[in-house]
């Protein structure tokens, strides 16, 4: 098989080949037919996490070895099955689950595989969409998309349930609340046709980028604003008031702080990107003014069966996407680097 290798931190991925798997029990080999670039390819590709306070998580230390082939969020075909792999044909095509536990534990067995201590994610544990083909170790990480767009539904499977999953962290905000999206790329596109789907339509979104502002305004936000010193009084003119609550998918410190500023007494923070970096904290103004900071990672099993559902019901509409060849990822990786992506690139074969 081929793959578009990271081989060196920071380095032009590689082409390199490698001998096409063999499932062998449940296992099941899909040949990728799209793959989304997603932000956290670029943290993988550039070997390291900002913790912040200068700490800094190296991806070795997260058990990636290398070469490694990116990409996590894969649709494709069923070329190949073990003896004991059933429920699947060859031929299927199917969007892959790409956050694997260990499959054992008591979380992994409530559906949790994305909570799981012992990950096993494609495209970071394991090569991912990025190669030509991905092994799996059981269908259940096999979801049918069914008539929906392939280009879109692949993003599904990151984007889509990273952003459900946040979404449902909202809890019993009213549905007619104010809500901040900050960060208007692939993941925020997707937060906002998410959160119109589940009935949240009043979304405001924001980012570093002005051309962004058409594009948010066509996909239905009621206003965009552009990061900058005037930005929480922007927010708060827009919304009549601070909003609800602020789904941060940059996350890197100061789009942090900016988030808990701008919101009101009891709104909630979600904190979805890894951008890096650390915000002070006073403990006394938390209960001064009381807001909610909460964590979200990626998405579960039960996520994706959901987000596929309300789209094969037509309640969740497309976001915008770019599909480039393969051939073309390392173009990819620094279109979405320099911020000259509006919606997701999705690569295809």
């Amino acid at each position: 098989m081929e793959l578009w290798a990271i081989v060196e931190p920071g380095k032009p991925l590689q082409k390199i080949y490698q001998d096409d798997p063999k499932p062998t029990g449940t296992e099941v080999l899909v040949r990728v037919t799209h793959c989304g670039v997603c932000h956290s390819d670029l943290h993988l590709w550039k070997g390291e996490y900002d913790l912040g306070g200068g700490k800094k998580l190296n991806i070795l230390e997260r058990g990636v070895s290398l070469p490694r082939a990116p990409g996590h969020e894969v649709l494709g075909e069923v070329v190949a099955v073990g003896p004991e792999a059933t429920g699947v044909a060859i031929g299927d095509k199917r969007v892959i689950f790409p956050w694997m536990g260990c499959g054992t534990c008591a979380v992994c067995l409530r559906g949790d595989e994305n909570m799981c201590d012992k990950p096993h994610a494609i495209g970071v544990i394991h090569h991912g969409g990025f190669g030509s083909h991905v092994l799996l170790p059981h269908p259940r990480y096999l979801f049918d998309y069914g008539n929906v767009d392939p280009a879109v539904a692949v993003t599904f499977a990151c984007s889509g349930i990273t952003v459900y999953s946040a979404i449902r962290k909202l809890g019993d905000t009213p549905k007619d609340s104010v809500i901040l999206l900050i960060g208007a790329g692939g993941v925020g596109f997707a937060a906002l046709t998410m959160l119109h789907a589940l009935g949240y339509p009043n979304v405001i979104m924001s980012d570093i980028a002005e051309s962004k502002r058409a594009a948010a305004l066509a996909a239905g936000a009621i206003g965009f604003v552009l990061s900058g010193p005037d930005m929480i009084a922007e927010v708060h003119r827009i919304a009549g008031g601070p909003p609800a609550a602020v789904i941060d998918l940059v996350n890197n410190g100061k789009t942090t702080q900016i988030g808990l500023d701008v919101l009101g007494r009891g709104g909630k923070l979600v904190l979805v990107g890894v951008g890096g970096g650390e915000i002070p904290l006073s403990t006394a103004g938390m209960i001064f003014k009381p807001r909610s900071i909460i964590g979200s990672a990626t998405g579960s099993l039960h996520d994706l069966k959901a987000v596929i559902d309300l789209a094969k019901a037509g309640k969740l509409a497309p976001v915008p996407v770019n599909p480039m060849p393969k051939d073309q990822a390392n173009e990819a990786m620094h279109r979405l680097e320099h911020g000259q992506v509006t919606g997701r690139i999705i690569l295809t074969s």
